[in-house]
């Protein structure tokens, strides 16, 4: 039984980091501790049904889908919900709140920089996850809130090809070309960015890790993104999580931190 427990928790950790949730969001949303969400997907805390019916409401899964332990899970987006094709896998909604602002912010990165010789789909990667990662350093609250693998080449957001395949033609352009001697995809937007979608604060974020990181090219951005702690403290093809910028150590930290924050 505690082997079920175990592997339990280790799904309900994939589903909530899937959907871009953070323990403490997820226990508000059971009405639990946060320890107690780490305890459930540690599995040092046996869950109740009552807690199982509540999870799979959030999570918009049945119950016995939750307690299959061998049933894995696929991100798809909202619009994307079509009755076309036959279902392999539990799909799991992005809200799309977080795909219009994926969207917006990923224009606006366009429009700023997107000229440049060097931006290619290797630098937009780097480019988003130092966004998402200092603003949640800096606030303690998602802005994108992509979800990131650890690869060889630094931080890919896993969300990013499907995004970009409902934005090609009408949002923006994909251009195969060549950077130097390497072949690079770059893109360009077709429309203006809609500023009213950002906040002073969402802005100045971005704005900086644009002013201080655009004019790396794929190797130097992917070199310094591989020392950042977050990506170090992830296992090779793993999420990586957020809550790991707060041990970060300069010249990566954004936030200053008093004596009350330690």
């Amino acid at each position: 039984m505690f082997k079920f427990y175990k592997k339990l928790g280790i799904k309900i950790k994939k589903i909530r980091e899937k959907l871009d949730l953070s323990q403490e969001a997820l226990a508000k949303k059971l009405g639990v501790s946060r320890v107690a969400i780490s305890q459930i997907e540690t599995g040092d805390r046996k869950i109740s049904a009552e807690e199982i019916a509540k999870l799979a409401k959030v999570f918009n899964i049945p119950t016995d889908v939750l307690l299959d332990i061998k049933k894995d899970v696929e991100i798809i987006f909202e619009k994307a919900v079509k009755k076309s094709k036959k279902k392999k896998d539990i799909r799991i909604s992005v809200p799309q709140r977080n795909l219009q602002k994926f969207k917006e912010i990923l224009i606006y990165i366009l429009e700023k920089v997107g000229s440049k010789p060097n931006i290619g789909e290797t630098v937009l990667y780097k480019l988003l996850y130092f966004i998402d990662f200092n603003f949640y350093e800096k606030y303690e609250e998602q802005l994108i809130g992509a979800t990131y693998i650890k690869n060889h080449h630094g931080p890919t957001p896993k969300e990013f090809i499907k995004i970009v395949k409902e934005m090609e033609g009408k949002e923006l352009v994909k251009v195969q070309d060549k950077y130097f001697q390497y072949p690079q995809t770059k893109y360009l937007p077709l429309r203006k960015s809609d500023l009213t979608q950002f906040k002073a604060h969402e802005k100045e974020v971005i704005d900086d890790v644009l002013n201080s990181l655009s004019n790396m090219n794929a190797s130097e951005i992917s070199e310094y993104s591989h020392n950042d702690v977050p990506w170090q403290t992830t296992e090779d093809g793993e999420i990586i999580e957020y809550e790991a910028v707060f041990y970060r150590t300069p010249p990566y930290s954004v936030r200053n931190y008093s004596e009350k924050d330690i």
